[in-house]
């Protein structure tokens, strides 16, 4: 679309308290948009973290009950501005959960939803496991939508968590179908953070086009945890705009749609994929 505004990442380090989760992100929002910023995104899981699955389950509400979901929605329609919940751990359908982003509008009601489509099943090099699709349950629908962020700025919007990052078809779909901004809120593990983080994002960035807002957690959670940090704005042409570090707060950069459509103009790769078969 067209325009440019100011967009920022909230950084926190989510505890097991709520509201203190709540409290934390509510204050570094009120001063993003103090600053300008008329989008604001949080990070995955940003009501809670739990190291233990059980104490996970047992603490989730359902989206119509949960309380930070209610306080976010308040928050927007106060400030006048988007917030992105980058996700919430919510009760999902039967005995799993959802990992659940959802984008609030200026007036506090919910423009779209997007349940995590990857789960995060791994063993790493350390020893660490993490067996995500035992507590949630997967997505299965990713959809582009036209937010008129401000008065003067619409963008195209694709919204993922996380893991998702590293299944590039799915940011190609996006894309494809319109998307110039790509969001992936994450809790990325301090241990893959530093080997893969600014590189899987800038790649997303440059191969598709496309603006990254990539809001993400930080240091040391329930049970030992740790999270990477890094909150991240990359431009189309890869450029960091900004980088929060690994400290708690929030960053800020202009996003200026105009270089969606210079950028892709440069390197037209969406109009030069070709059909292809694999063979033996």
């Amino acid at each position: 679309m067209s325009g440019a505004f100011l967009a920022a990442c909230i950084q926190p380090n989510t505890g097991t308290d709520w509201e203190a989760n709540l409290s934390a992100c509510t204050g570094w929002i009120e001063q993003a948009a103090a600053d300008g910023a008329s989008y604001i995104q949080t990070p995955e899981v940003s009501n809670f973290i739990y190291r233990r699955r059980t104490d996970t389950m047992a603490n989730t509400h359902a989206e119509a009950d949960d309380p930070s979901l209610k306080a976010y929605r308040e928050l927007a329609a106060r400030l006048g501005v988007w917030i992105n919940i980058g996700s919430l751990a919510l009760k999902g359908e039967g005995e799993r959960l959802a990992n659940r982003s959802f984008l609030i509008a200026p007036d506090g009601a919910i423009a779209n939803r997007y349940d995590k489509i990857h789960m995060f099943d791994v063993e790493l090099p350390s020893g660490q496991k993490f067996m995500e699709s035992r507590a949630y349950q997967p997505g299965e629908r990713v959809n582009v939508i036209d937010v008129p962020v401000t008065d003067d700025a619409a963008m195209k919007l694709g919204m993922t968590i996380c893991y998702d990052m590293r299944f590039p078809h799915l940011y190609r779909d996006l894309a494809k179908a319109g998307a110039e901004v790509l969001t992936m809120p994450s809790a990325f593990t301090a241990e893959t953070g530093k080997a893969h983080w600014h590189v899987l994002l800038r790649a997303r960035a440059i191969e598709n086009g496309c603006f990254v807002i990539a809001a993400a957690q930080t240091g040391a959670h329930d049970g030992g945890r740790e999270t990477y940090g890094h909150s991240l704005i990359v431009d189309p042409w890869g450029v960091v705009l900004a980088d929060a570090g690994s400290d708690t707060g929030y960053v800020t950069a202009e996003i200026d749609l105009a270089k969606v459509t210079s950028s892709r103009q440069s390197v037209p790769s969406l109009g030069n994929d070709r059909a292809y078969t694999l063979t033996d």
